[in-house]
């Protein structure tokens, strides 16, 4: 077993599992997915820390265990199609193809994008599509999906996302208020989203998903 490999498991020992999320299939995911093939080369020795890993530019890896609570939360199952958005250097797809039929996912930066193609393809994840271009605009051509995942802080959510999920569907984001947020958990009925809350944790806002400010004189 590599370094690598043990620092992965004690990851699922250590996070995910006192975290009580007990699915075999997230599990499953996040022991065989090796997240340090996912994050830039000078952050590998990070990879399996308890902690947001930052990307620069405001963008993140989610920590893994808001990633694994989210996933619980979702109850992601194998006939599914997902949109992930904000999929940066590739682990959340990563790990949701191995739980999900197939996963859409968009990613802004060209330079991320290219390299989480790369790292997929070189990892044998072949029921992706990785799309390049703004995280607000979604994916629509492939759509609608059955789950949606955002992969960093939001204030608020394009119209323009939730017109891409099913009815019925259900949607993770992580709403921010300042330095805290809140995992809620939204189902689509008649055309809008029902939220609850799942649990607490925290990431940056993501570029376009910031809540339009108020200006008086």
């Amino acid at each position: 077993m590599s370094d690598f490999d043990a620092r992965r498991v004690m990851m699922v020992d250590t996070q995910i599992r006192p975290s009580d999320v007990t699915k075999f299939p997230i599990i499953d995911a996040m022991l065989s997915v090796h997240r340090e093939n996912f994050v830039p080369s000078d952050r590998r020795e990070a990879a399996y820390m308890d902690g947001n890993i930052t990307l620069g530019r405001g963008r993140v890896v989610l920590e893994p265990r808001t990633m694994a609570k989210m996933l619980d939360a979702l109850d992601l199952q194998n006939d599914e199609l997902v949109l992930d958005i904000g999929s940066g250097y590739g682990y959340s797809v990563a790990v949701m193809a191995h739980i999900a039929q197939a996963v859409v996912a968009v990613e802004a930066d060209e330079a991320m994008a290219g390299d989480a193609q790369s790292t997929l393809n070189d990892a044998g994840v072949d029921n992706v599509i990785l799309h390049n271009g703004a995280l607000t605009d979604g994916v629509a051509e492939h759509g609608p999906y059955d789950v949606i995942a955002i992969q960093g802080g939001v204030e608020d959510i394009p119209a323009a996302i939730v017109e891409q999920l099913k009815e019925g569907g259900r949607m993770a984001a992580l709403f921010m208020n300042g330095a805290l947020g809140e995992m809620r958990i939204g189902r689509k009925i008649d055309g809008h989203m029902n939220w609850r809350l799942s649990f607490n944790a925290s990431a940056p806002v993501l570029p376009g998903f910031s809540a339009a400010r108020e200006f008086a004189l």
